[in-house]
């Protein structure tokens, strides 16, 4: 693996969608963090962030040449992450030093993440280069917790689309499904934790990622059982009304703040798998609505996305938003946004509210 010259000039914006993320985005990678739209450069970058942005690059249909400069970017960040022993660093300083031993736990499931997708479907020159990476994470990858397991299930997932049976992807979606954690045995309270956390609907997808993937049909029901019953506690007078940054259990009151873009973008992956594998119009509803909540359909009535830049701001308050707009909010927002496109056409009873948004951004 090579290694990267820091640059401080940020990559031209390919297209409207992508404005804001090209503009947080160096020779290096994605600056994690924001001050209002400008990048603040002494916060470095997170494989984290990369690695989501490598999936919503890859994931862009009709990516043109500027969009697949990006791509290289950021594949090359990721695998100038990854240790020799197949592990991730996740925080790497704006002069291009590494500054952790290792990654967490989630950083390393969204690392094989990205890579699954960029094997799955990015150019075959990128591909490949994806694919060995991935092959060596799955190897080492092993980490207690459910989101970086559903993480690690979906990276798997994609692989064995590409590539049916690859005995790497397999092994790693077995592994990962063994960490999901069990469902809990109260009807009232399903969910495999105690207390909603954050990303919540990842938990869900991972399962029907895996499911579809190991050909496991308990899995997909519990992945779908989840998911309409998360759906029943997050929907309140017609829209979403996510889990706070705080996490959420009941007694406590609603609506909590902040809330958090990653819980309406998790929200729309999942409900648009649960709809490729179901059919089921409704979660092809609910996939648009979960983007209606970054255009104002929230509990306080204001829109965090803009759909000329594509940035999306870092958080919706009791009183307004937070104004800032960093990598994983934008990120979100994109993946959001390419999940509803892929899902709106066939709604049938959704109104198109979200879909033009996506079409006036698009490249």
């Amino acid at each position: 693996m090579g290694s990267s010259t820091p640059g401080r000039s940020p990559a031209r914006a390919p297209a409207p969608a992508f404005a804001h993320l090209a503009s947080l985005t160096d020779r290096v990678g994605l600056f994690e963090h924001a001050l209002f739209a400008e990048p603040r450069r002494e916060h470095g970058y997170c494989t984290d962030d990369v690695s989501r942005a490598l999936a919503v690059v890859v994931r862009q249909p009709d990516r043109h040449a500027d969009l697949d400069r990006l791509l290289g970017v950021f594949l090359t960040f990721v695998e100038d992450a990854q240790l020799p022993d197949g592990r991730f660093h996740n925080r790497r300083a704006a002069d291009g030093a590494w500054v952790d031993d290792v990654g967490s736990g989630d950083s390393q499931g969204r690392a094989l993440f990205g890579l699954g997708v960029a094997a799955a479907g990015a150019p075959p020159e990128y591909a490949a280069r994806a694919l060995r990476a991935f092959e060596r994470g799955a190897e080492s990858f092993h980490s207690p917790s459910p989101r970086a397991n559903a993480h690690a299930a979906i990276s798997a997932a994609e692989v064995i689309e590409r590539h049916p049976g690859h005995p790497g992807a397999v092994a790693l979606a077995s592994a990962a499904a063994a960490g999901f954690g069990a469902r809990s045995g109260d009807p009232q309270w399903p969910w495999p934790e105690p207390r909603l956390a954050y990303e919540n609907a990842r938990l869900a997808e991972g399962r029907l990622a895996a499911g579809v993937a190991l050909d496991r049909p308990d899995l997909v029901e519990e992945g779908l059982a989840l998911l309409r019953w998360l759906v029943t506690i997050e929907l309140a007078n017609g829209h979403f009304s996510f889990t706070p940054a705080g996490g959420w259990e009941p007694g406590e009151p609603r609506p909590g703040f902040d809330q958090q873009p990653i819980e309406a973008g998790a929200m729309a992956e999942a409900c648009a798998r649960a709809y490729r594998i179901t059919g089921e119009s409704r979660f092809a509803d609910l996939c648009l609505l979960s983007v209606r909540w970054f255009l104002g359909a929230n509990d306080t009535g204001v829109a965090l996305l803009d759909s000329d830049t594509g940035g999306c701001c870092d958080g919706l308050e009791r009183d307004g938003r937070n104004e800032n707009m960093g990598a994983e909010s934008t990120l979100v927002a994109l993946a959001a946004l390419q999940a509803a496109a892929r899902s709106a056409p066939s709604s049938s009873s959704a109104d198109t509210n979200a879909a033009p948004t996506f079409r006036s951004a698009a490249p």
